[in-house]
């Protein structure tokens, strides 16, 4: 197979990078990976907006946010029903990984082959050759199924999880950890979840929402881990070699996709740009707050 299957259809005028350029669609990301996105950002967001008030309690704004969710009480039931929902999309991802290594016919291949999530020597590369570019010294590195960028925001996900829940925990059930940790572990634990925190929510809404959505490639938006397809057009532009793979493959036919439903589309977009604007007020508060 040496092209694109199907007719080209003509650009949408959608907002989404990954609606535009020539098609068809072609299936990106599969269900249980939009579903834990989703879980992500559901969970993330209920977090931050609970807790990041109670870091700048001092603030009139963080005061007037707790009121909005309803009071102290209101707000610490929410920000625990969004750490159940962390921990459940971690185990569910893991449990998925384990079920992927067991089932896959080479597991080498799995862990460290162009699918997987591991860093390896091309990603050390073309972040050098990245750096090239930026310099004008080198022409953008060709991305495959995922860039190195992608990979650093994945296992960054992994660090905060593991920070913010073992803290949590502690903080959670004081009396079940004081038999096993001396009073000043909680202290700790206090410290490193109120730093991680604003470390998350500072990653989360400079690097991510620019790598994602802001720099002039995707701008104003990508909602490509919420339908889950896009054009190959996009997948020529972003991940040429994850195309270039399927088409020398023969896979590519099996991976067209259906053109995302109108009504889909605007409701993905609009939550996109919710959440692009709670982050950015999020991240004005703070600073304020910071420099009171």
């Amino acid at each position: 197979m040496t092209g694109t299957p199907g007719a080209l259809m003509p650009p949408r005028r959608r907002l989404s990078s990954s609606e535009h350029g020539e098609g068809p669609y072609v299936w990106r990301f599969s269900r249980l990976d939009r579903t834990l996105h989703l879980m992500v950002i559901v969970s993330f967001y209920a977090l931050l907006v609970t807790g990041i008030p109670l870091l700048f309690a001092h603030s009139r704004w963080a005061q007037s946010a707790i009121g909005l969710l309803g009071g102290v009480e209101t707000a610490g039931l929410i920000h625990r029903l969004g750490a159940i929902l962390t921990f459940t999309y971690l185990f569910l991802h893991l449990g998925a990984i384990l079920t992927g290594a067991l089932r896959a016919p080479d597991r080498r291949s799995y862990f460290l082959g162009p699918n997987s999530m591991i860093p390896n020597a091309k990603d050390w590369r073309d972040l050098k050759q990245m750096f090239r570019y930026f310099r004008g010294k080198a022409d953008i590195p060709r991305f495959d199924r995922f860039s190195y960028m992608e990979k650093f925001e994945y296992w960054g996900v992994f660090w905060g999880v593991a920070i913010m829940g073992l803290s949590g925990l502690l903080m959670w059930f004081p009396e079940f950890f004081a038999q096993f940790i001396p009073g000043w572990g909680f202290n700790v634990a206090t410290i490193l979840h109120g730093r991680e925190a604003l470390l998350a929510l500072g990653v989360i809404f400079t690097i991510h929402f620019y790598n994602i959505n802001l720099r002039p490639e995707k701008f104003p938006l990508d909602v490509v881990i919420f339908t889950g397809r896009a054009t190959v057009g996009y997948m020529k532009e972003e991940h040429p070699l994850e195309y270039e793979r399927l088409v020398s493959e023969g896979r590519l036919e099996s991976r067209i996709a259906p053109e995302t439903p109108e009504s889909a589309y605007r409701g993905w977009a609009l939550l996109g740009f919710m959440a692009l604007a709670i982050g950015m007020f999020l991240v004005l508060f703070v600073v304020v707050a910071a420099l009171a």
